[in-house]
């Protein structure tokens, strides 16, 4: 048998990663933003640890977290998308991305927690395994993704696969409602991967 369309799948396989590669590196924030966005976090973080607003405990937290971010950028902001000003992602992502996700998980867990408790009085559970797609790339997009399905009771992310440039999630549903695909992403998913999207590639 001729070994040709190994080779050439082979070669497909590859030339689609080169691709996502490509538009990974292409959608990258300059260093000098990673460095700034990675600073604004840390020294948010600092102000909540520290609970003080004055110079004197301001200042050492600023040398200090900038210092860092200037090490640490890729690690916080490798995945996020470009769009706009530096100044316009740090009033987006706080003022608006993160109320927002707040908001969808808050809706998710109320409505998640209601059909547990449905389910455990009626006793009626089908538990099951559903291989679901998303259309994020990204490590950083993939796990919050996968983490905020795991924080909604009934739902459980238990591996990730990356094939083909598409990654899929197998997650243990504790009611299975439905075996196709793409009705149980939407289910399983909601909101949160449409606003992932906006923040990560």
């Amino acid at each position: 048998m001729s070994r040709v369309p190994f080779y050439l799948k082979e070669r497909l396989d590859a030339l689609r990663e080169r691709v996502l590669h490509e538009e990974f590196e292409a959608s990258k924030l300059p260093p000098w933003e990673r460095v700034i966005l990675t600073w604004a976090a840390l020294m948010a973080f600092w102000v909540v640890v520290s609970g003080s607003f004055r110079a004197r405990d301001l200042m050492p937290g600023a040398v200090v977290t900038l210092i860092i971010a200037a090490f640490m950028r890729d690690l916080l902001t490798e995945d996020i998308r470009r769009s706009g000003h530096i100044v316009e992602k740090i009033l987006y992502f706080t003022l608006l991305y993160l109320p927002q996700y707040a908001v969808i998980m808050a809706f998710r867990l109320l409505e998640s927690n209601l059909k547990v408790a449905k389910n455990v009085v009626f006793m009626d559970i089908k538990p099951g395994i559903v291989k679901i797609k998303t259309d994020l790339h990204s490590d950083t997009g993939v796990t919050i993704l996968a983490n905020s399905i795991t924080l909604t009771p009934g739902t459980l992310t238990l591996d990730v696969k990356k094939k083909l440039g598409e990654t899929y999630l197998y997650v243990h549903w504790i009611d299975l409602e439905t075996l196709n695909r793409e009705k149980a992403g939407e289910k399983i998913k909601g909101d949160i991967e449409e606003w992932l999207k906006k923040v990560f590639w």
